[in-house]
Protein backbone atom coordinates (compact mmCIF):
# COMPACT_ATOMS: atom_id res chain seq x y z
CA UNK A 1 0.00 0.00 0.00
CA UNK A 2 0.85 3.29 -0.46
CA UNK A 3 -0.38 5.51 2.77
CA UNK A 4 1.82 7.83 3.72
CA UNK A 5 1.57 10.20 7.12
CA UNK A 6 2.29 13.99 6.83
CA UNK A 7 0.88 17.25 8.67
CA UNK A 8 -1.95 18.18 6.40
CA UNK A 9 -4.70 20.83 6.99
CA UNK A 10 -3.74 21.74 10.64
CA UNK A 11 -2.77 17.82 11.83
CA UNK A 12 -1.55 14.47 11.38
CA UNK A 13 -3.15 12.39 9.03
CA UNK A 14 -2.07 9.83 6.48
CA UNK A 15 -2.46 10.45 2.62
CA UNK A 16 -3.66 7.84 0.89
CA UNK A 17 -2.48 7.49 -3.00
CA UNK A 18 -3.53 5.07 -5.63
CA UNK A 19 -0.32 4.38 -7.70
CA UNK A 20 -1.32 0.50 -8.68
CA UNK A 21 -4.55 -1.78 -7.93
CA UNK A 22 -3.55 -3.12 -4.94
CA UNK A 23 -2.85 0.13 -2.97
CA UNK A 24 -7.01 -0.83 -2.11
CA UNK A 25 -7.60 -3.46 0.06
CA UNK A 26 -11.15 -5.31 -0.73
CA UNK A 27 -13.36 -3.70 1.28
CA UNK A 28 -11.89 -0.80 -0.19
CA UNK A 29 -12.24 -1.72 -3.73
CA UNK A 30 -15.86 -2.32 -2.81
CA UNK A 31 -17.00 0.72 -0.90
CA UNK A 32 -15.11 3.27 -4.02
CA UNK A 33 -17.32 1.11 -6.84
CA UNK A 34 -20.40 1.20 -4.45
CA UNK A 35 -19.35 5.35 -4.42
CA UNK A 36 -19.38 5.08 -7.83
CA UNK A 37 -22.92 3.98 -8.09
CA UNK A 38 -23.98 6.44 -5.77
CA UNK A 39 -22.55 9.57 -7.76
CA UNK A 40 -23.70 8.17 -10.90
CA UNK A 41 -27.24 8.15 -9.73
CA UNK A 42 -26.61 11.74 -8.39
CA UNK A 43 -23.78 12.96 -10.77
CA UNK A 44 -23.83 16.61 -9.22
CA UNK A 45 -24.82 15.71 -5.98
CA UNK A 46 -21.31 15.69 -4.18
CA UNK A 47 -19.24 18.64 -4.63
CA UNK A 48 -15.95 18.09 -2.17
CA UNK A 49 -13.72 20.43 -4.39
CA UNK A 50 -16.64 23.61 -4.23
CA UNK A 51 -14.78 26.58 -3.49
CA UNK A 52 -13.22 25.88 -6.11
CA UNK A 53 -10.36 23.69 -5.20
CA UNK A 54 -8.00 23.01 -7.91
CA UNK A 55 -6.84 19.43 -9.05
CA UNK A 56 -3.60 19.29 -10.88
CA UNK A 57 -3.77 17.11 -14.02
CA UNK A 58 -0.33 16.08 -15.06
CA UNK A 59 0.08 14.48 -19.01
CA UNK A 60 3.27 13.05 -20.41
CA UNK A 61 1.40 11.16 -23.08
CA UNK A 62 -1.67 11.67 -25.25
CA UNK A 63 -5.08 11.45 -23.91
CA UNK A 64 -8.77 11.57 -25.16
CA UNK A 65 -10.74 9.46 -22.19
CA UNK A 66 -8.53 10.25 -19.23
CA UNK A 67 -8.50 13.98 -19.90
CA UNK A 68 -11.51 13.97 -20.45
CA UNK A 69 -13.08 12.05 -17.51
CA UNK A 70 -10.54 13.66 -15.06
CA UNK A 71 -11.23 17.37 -15.84
CA UNK A 72 -15.81 17.03 -16.09
CA UNK A 73 -15.53 15.08 -12.78
CA UNK A 74 -13.23 17.34 -10.98
CA UNK A 75 -15.38 20.41 -12.29
CA UNK A 76 -18.63 18.20 -11.46
CA UNK A 77 -17.27 18.16 -7.58
CA UNK A 78 -16.99 21.74 -7.67
CA UNK A 79 -13.34 22.30 -8.55
CA UNK A 80 -11.38 23.60 -11.29
CA UNK A 81 -9.27 20.89 -13.04
CA UNK A 82 -5.32 22.46 -13.65
CA UNK A 83 -4.34 20.66 -16.96
CA UNK A 84 -0.58 21.02 -17.15
CA UNK A 85 1.25 19.35 -20.29
CA UNK A 86 5.24 18.07 -18.97
CA UNK A 87 6.42 19.58 -22.30
CA UNK A 88 5.16 22.84 -21.10
CA UNK A 89 6.53 22.20 -17.49
CA UNK A 90 9.78 21.93 -15.53
CA UNK A 91 8.90 18.46 -14.84
CA UNK A 92 11.03 15.97 -16.47
CA UNK A 93 13.37 18.53 -17.19
CA UNK A 94 15.10 20.42 -14.71
CA UNK A 95 12.77 19.33 -11.79
CA UNK A 96 12.26 15.70 -9.94
CA UNK A 97 9.09 14.68 -9.06
CA UNK A 98 9.48 15.38 -5.35
CA UNK A 99 10.14 18.74 -6.06
CA UNK A 100 7.25 18.99 -8.52
CA UNK A 101 4.84 17.42 -5.72
CA UNK A 102 6.05 19.68 -2.84
CA UNK A 103 5.25 22.54 -5.13
CA UNK A 104 2.46 21.58 -6.04
CA UNK A 105 0.73 20.29 -2.92
CA UNK A 106 0.51 23.71 -1.42
CA UNK A 107 -1.89 24.81 -4.27
CA UNK A 108 -3.83 21.54 -5.28
CA UNK A 109 -5.82 18.97 -3.50
CA UNK A 110 -4.70 16.11 -5.76
CA UNK A 111 -2.66 15.64 -8.23
CA UNK A 112 -3.23 13.26 -10.96
CA UNK A 113 -0.43 11.81 -13.28
CA UNK A 114 -0.53 9.82 -16.96
CA UNK A 115 3.21 9.16 -16.91
CA UNK A 116 5.90 6.40 -18.14
CA UNK A 117 7.77 5.30 -15.78
CA UNK A 118 6.26 3.87 -12.12
CA UNK A 119 9.04 5.34 -10.00
CA UNK A 120 8.05 8.43 -11.33
CA UNK A 121 4.81 7.76 -9.41
CA UNK A 122 6.48 6.40 -6.96
CA UNK A 123 8.81 9.13 -6.19
CA UNK A 124 5.89 12.23 -6.27
CA UNK A 125 3.60 10.60 -3.44
CA UNK A 126 6.70 9.76 -0.91
CA UNK A 127 6.33 12.21 1.42
CA UNK A 128 3.02 13.96 -0.29
CA UNK A 129 0.79 15.13 1.62
CA UNK A 130 -2.08 15.35 -0.96
CA UNK A 131 -3.31 11.93 -2.98
CA UNK A 132 -1.21 10.96 -5.61
CA UNK A 133 -3.50 8.90 -8.42
CA UNK A 134 -2.20 7.01 -11.61
CA UNK A 135 -3.73 7.89 -14.07
CA UNK A 136 -1.67 5.44 -16.19
CA UNK A 137 1.65 4.39 -16.31
CA UNK A 138 3.84 1.82 -18.43
CA UNK A 139 3.01 -1.14 -15.73
CA UNK A 140 -0.36 -0.09 -14.48
CA UNK A 141 -3.96 1.31 -15.26
CA UNK A 142 -5.86 1.30 -12.13
CA UNK A 143 -8.55 3.93 -12.77
CA UNK A 144 -9.25 2.36 -15.77
CA UNK A 145 -9.33 -1.42 -13.80
CA UNK A 146 -12.42 0.80 -11.26
CA UNK A 147 -14.27 1.33 -14.57
CA UNK A 148 -13.97 -2.00 -15.98
CA UNK A 149 -15.18 -3.33 -12.64
CA UNK A 150 -17.89 -1.31 -12.34
CA UNK A 151 -18.71 -1.59 -15.74
CA UNK A 152 -19.04 -5.62 -15.04
CA UNK A 153 -20.82 -5.05 -11.43
CA UNK A 154 -23.45 -3.17 -13.53
CA UNK A 155 -23.79 -5.91 -15.78
CA UNK A 156 -23.61 -9.17 -13.66
CA UNK A 157 -23.64 -7.84 -10.10
CA UNK A 158 -21.37 -9.33 -7.75
CA UNK A 159 -18.09 -9.37 -8.80
CA UNK A 160 -16.39 -12.51 -6.90
CA UNK A 161 -16.60 -16.12 -8.73
CA UNK A 162 -17.05 -13.92 -12.36
CA UNK A 163 -14.41 -15.12 -15.05
CA UNK A 164 -12.57 -12.99 -16.76
CA UNK A 165 -10.31 -13.60 -19.61
CA UNK A 166 -7.74 -11.14 -21.28
CA UNK A 167 -6.19 -11.90 -24.37
CA UNK A 168 -3.00 -10.43 -25.97
CA UNK A 169 -0.23 -8.23 -24.44
CA UNK A 170 0.36 -9.84 -20.78
CA UNK A 171 3.05 -7.95 -20.15
CA UNK A 172 1.04 -4.29 -20.47
CA UNK A 173 -0.42 -2.37 -18.09
CA UNK A 174 -4.04 -3.49 -18.79
CA UNK A 175 -3.23 -7.02 -18.14
CA UNK A 176 -1.42 -6.04 -14.99
CA UNK A 177 -3.77 -4.53 -13.75
CA UNK A 178 -6.67 -6.91 -14.52
CA UNK A 179 -4.53 -9.29 -12.39
CA UNK A 180 -4.42 -7.21 -9.39
CA UNK A 181 -7.39 -5.76 -9.82
CA UNK A 182 -9.48 -8.99 -10.10
CA UNK A 183 -7.59 -11.00 -7.72
CA UNK A 184 -8.46 -8.03 -5.17
CA UNK A 185 -12.29 -8.58 -5.78
CA UNK A 186 -12.45 -12.08 -5.50
CA UNK A 187 -12.16 -12.99 -9.71
CA UNK A 188 -11.22 -15.65 -11.29
CA UNK A 189 -8.78 -13.76 -14.17
CA UNK A 190 -6.93 -15.43 -16.91
CA UNK A 191 -4.20 -13.76 -19.41
CA UNK A 192 -3.94 -15.40 -22.71
CA UNK A 193 -0.29 -14.15 -24.04
CA UNK A 194 2.20 -15.34 -26.28
CA UNK A 195 4.75 -16.67 -23.32
CA UNK A 196 7.48 -13.73 -23.95
CA UNK A 197 5.05 -11.31 -23.58
CA UNK A 198 3.67 -12.72 -20.37
CA UNK A 199 3.11 -10.17 -16.94
CA UNK A 200 6.13 -9.82 -14.66
CA UNK A 201 6.73 -12.53 -11.58
CA UNK A 202 7.03 -10.19 -9.07
CA UNK A 203 2.81 -8.73 -10.36
CA UNK A 204 1.56 -12.69 -10.87
CA UNK A 205 3.10 -13.49 -7.27
CA UNK A 206 1.12 -10.49 -5.75
CA UNK A 207 -2.12 -11.17 -7.87
CA UNK A 208 -1.90 -14.69 -6.87
CA UNK A 209 -1.21 -14.01 -2.82
CA UNK A 210 -4.24 -11.64 -2.96
CA UNK A 211 -6.18 -14.30 -4.95
CA UNK A 212 -5.71 -16.65 -1.78
CA UNK A 213 -7.38 -14.22 0.90
CA UNK A 214 -10.67 -13.38 -1.05
CA UNK A 215 -11.36 -16.91 -3.17
CA UNK A 216 -10.28 -15.35 -6.72
CA UNK A 217 -7.46 -17.38 -8.70
CA UNK A 218 -4.69 -16.27 -11.61
CA UNK A 219 -4.15 -18.37 -14.90
CA UNK A 220 -1.58 -17.11 -16.92
CA UNK A 221 -1.18 -19.29 -20.50
CA UNK A 222 -0.69 -19.20 -24.01
CA UNK A 223 -3.30 -20.95 -25.21
CA UNK A 224 -6.69 -18.07 -25.63
CA UNK A 225 -9.12 -21.12 -26.58
CA UNK A 226 -8.98 -22.83 -23.32
CA UNK A 227 -8.41 -19.95 -21.51
CA UNK A 228 -11.59 -17.97 -22.62
CA UNK A 229 -13.51 -20.93 -22.61
CA UNK A 230 -16.84 -20.06 -20.14
CA UNK A 231 -15.71 -16.69 -19.47
CA UNK A 232 -18.08 -14.29 -18.64
CA UNK A 233 -15.86 -11.19 -19.65
CA UNK A 234 -13.26 -11.07 -22.68
CA UNK A 235 -10.88 -8.31 -22.85
CA UNK A 236 -8.03 -7.16 -25.05
CA UNK A 237 -6.11 -4.24 -25.71
CA UNK A 238 -3.75 -2.35 -28.54
CA UNK A 239 -0.90 -4.52 -29.48
CA UNK A 240 1.14 -1.77 -30.16
CA UNK A 241 1.29 0.81 -26.76
CA UNK A 242 2.39 4.55 -26.81
CA UNK A 243 6.12 4.13 -27.39
CA UNK A 244 6.09 0.30 -29.49
CA UNK A 245 5.47 1.97 -32.95
CA UNK A 246 8.56 0.76 -34.59
CA UNK A 247 7.41 -2.34 -33.36
CA UNK A 248 4.02 -3.05 -35.27
CA UNK A 249 4.89 -5.24 -37.99
CA UNK A 250 6.58 -7.97 -35.65
CA UNK A 251 3.75 -7.49 -32.73
CA UNK A 252 0.99 -8.11 -35.18
CA UNK A 253 2.29 -11.23 -36.30
CA UNK A 254 2.90 -12.21 -32.48
CA UNK A 255 -0.65 -11.14 -31.34
CA UNK A 256 -2.52 -12.45 -34.27
CA UNK A 257 -3.52 -15.77 -32.76
CA UNK A 258 -4.80 -13.50 -29.78
CA UNK A 259 -7.49 -11.52 -31.50
CA UNK A 260 -10.98 -11.68 -30.29
CA UNK A 261 -13.09 -12.23 -32.77
CA UNK A 262 -16.23 -13.99 -33.38
CA UNK A 263 -14.85 -17.52 -33.28
CA UNK A 264 -12.85 -16.44 -29.89
CA UNK A 265 -16.12 -14.95 -28.69
CA UNK A 266 -18.47 -18.01 -29.43
CA UNK A 267 -15.97 -20.32 -26.84
CA UNK A 268 -17.22 -17.49 -23.44
CA UNK A 269 -20.10 -17.90 -21.60
CA UNK A 270 -23.45 -17.16 -24.29
CA UNK A 271 -23.90 -13.61 -21.52
CA UNK A 272 -19.98 -13.08 -21.80
CA UNK A 273 -19.31 -9.20 -22.51
CA UNK A 274 -16.64 -7.51 -23.88
CA UNK A 275 -14.58 -5.00 -22.72
CA UNK A 276 -11.36 -2.41 -24.77
CA UNK A 277 -10.03 0.73 -22.83
CA UNK A 278 -9.72 2.40 -26.07
CA UNK A 279 -8.84 3.56 -28.10
CA UNK A 280 -9.02 0.21 -30.62
CA UNK A 281 -7.44 -0.70 -33.44
CA UNK A 282 -10.13 -2.53 -35.33
CA UNK A 283 -9.23 -5.25 -36.80
CA UNK A 284 -6.60 -5.98 -35.40
CA UNK A 285 -7.31 -6.99 -31.31
CA UNK A 286 -10.13 -7.15 -32.29
CA UNK A 287 -12.44 -7.30 -34.91
CA UNK A 288 -15.42 -4.79 -36.35
CA UNK A 289 -18.54 -7.51 -35.75
CA UNK A 290 -17.29 -7.96 -31.84
CA UNK A 291 -16.20 -4.07 -30.80
CA UNK A 292 -19.67 -3.16 -32.15
CA UNK A 293 -21.59 -5.96 -31.67
CA UNK A 294 -24.43 -6.82 -28.95
CA UNK A 295 -22.05 -8.07 -26.83
CA UNK A 296 -19.81 -5.28 -26.33
CA UNK A 297 -19.84 -3.07 -23.76
CA UNK A 298 -16.98 -0.49 -24.32
CA UNK A 299 -19.22 2.99 -24.63
CA UNK A 300 -20.54 2.23 -21.04
CA UNK A 301 -17.27 1.35 -20.15
CA UNK A 302 -16.10 4.55 -21.39
CA UNK A 303 -18.35 6.52 -19.71
CA UNK A 304 -17.85 4.74 -16.03
CA UNK A 305 -14.29 6.08 -15.91
CA UNK A 306 -15.77 9.71 -15.15
CA UNK A 307 -18.20 7.89 -12.71
CA UNK A 308 -15.18 5.48 -11.08
CA UNK A 309 -12.84 8.51 -10.84
CA UNK A 310 -14.86 11.00 -8.94
CA UNK A 311 -15.61 8.06 -6.98
CA UNK A 312 -11.93 7.14 -6.37
CA UNK A 313 -11.29 11.21 -5.93
CA UNK A 314 -13.83 11.52 -3.19
CA UNK A 315 -12.82 8.42 -1.35
CA UNK A 316 -9.32 9.70 -1.30
CA UNK A 317 -10.00 13.13 -0.67
CA UNK A 318 -12.48 11.73 2.38
CA UNK A 319 -8.60 10.60 3.85
CA UNK A 320 -7.00 13.87 3.02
Amino acid sequence: LHPQWNWNRGGLVMTRHFLRDDDISPAEQAEILALAAEVKADRFGRRPLEGPETVAVIFDKSSTRTRVSFAVGIADMGGTPLIISTASSQLGGKETPADTARVLERMVAAIVWRTYGQDGLEEMAKDTTVPVINALSDDFHPCQLLADLFTIQEKRGDLAGTVVCFSGDGGSNMAQSYLLACATAGMHIRIACPEEFSPRPDVVADADAIAASTGGSVTVGTNPDELVSGAHVVVTDTWVSMGKEAEKVERVKTFTPYQVNQALMAKADPEAMFLHCLPADRGFEVDQAVIDGPQSAIWDESENRLHAQKALMLWLLQRA
